[in-house]
């Protein structure tokens, strides 16, 4: 008898602007053709400076996120100052590689999409569910709706955007996997990195009852 995986969706995005990063996601968690939560949190602050988006098994999300905070924090007290983003992106992908290939009658997938500002300028970093990193330069897009958000992202993002302009653009991406995408929906959550921290801009929720 051939076993089946339960299947999981959402949408994610991050994009580079000249003077920031911006993090987008949908609301709509799924177990299967089954929507289990329709206010699903999918961007995640880690500290003040380091936020990230998430896309794969929850429980795995969620013990990975607590790991690289704590990890981060035991870094911090070691060495007397907060590590660089580069240093988080690398803790945290080495953190990813070792969940999803231990031991388990669960495959461990998670997709993480890392923004944060340090000294050296703003950041943004794919990590994928194999646990490899790769610094991103203009945008990326995760989950089962990451096609659809691709196709507006290719079409409209150009060099040296403002965070203002890629807020809209963040959200025009997600709108058009939600639209699309069965896996996702419920509504968009957008989170900006800048000088002045990590703030959320919006919260927006989507009328889907009849």
């Amino acid at each position: 008898m051939k076993e089946e995986t339960l299947k999981t969706g959402t949408t994610t995005v991050g994009i580079v602007c000249k003077d920031g990063i911006v993090l987008a996601a949908d609301k709509r968690a799924t177990s299967g053709n089954l929507v289990v939560d329709k206010n699903a949190q999918k961007i995640h602050s880690i500290n003040d400076n380091l936020v990230l988006t998430t896309a794969g098994s929850v429980s795995d999300i969620q013990l990975l996120i607590k790991l690289i905070k704590a990890q981060l924090k035991l870094k911090q007290l070691k060495t007397n100052r907060d590590p660089n983003i580069k240093e988080s992106a690398n803790l945290l992908s080495g953190i990813v590689y070792s969940n999803v290939r231990k031991m388990s009658m669960i495959p461990g997938v998670s997709h993480f999409v890392l923004g944060g500002k340090d000294k050296f300028g703003f950041h943004l970093y794919d990590l994928f569910a194999d646990g490899s990193l790769t610094l991103c330069e203009e945008y990326i897009a995760s989950g089962s709706g990451s096609v659809m958000a691709y196709g507006v992202l290719e079409t409209l993002y150009e060099k040296e955007l403002s965070v203002k302009k890629c807020i809209e653009l963040a959200v025009k991406a997600i709108n058009a996997a939600v639209q699309r995408d069965t896996a996702s929906g419920q509504g968009i959550d957008v989170v900006t990195v800048t000088d002045k921290g990590v703030e959320t801009v919006l919260k927006k929720k989507i009328n889907t009852k009849l």
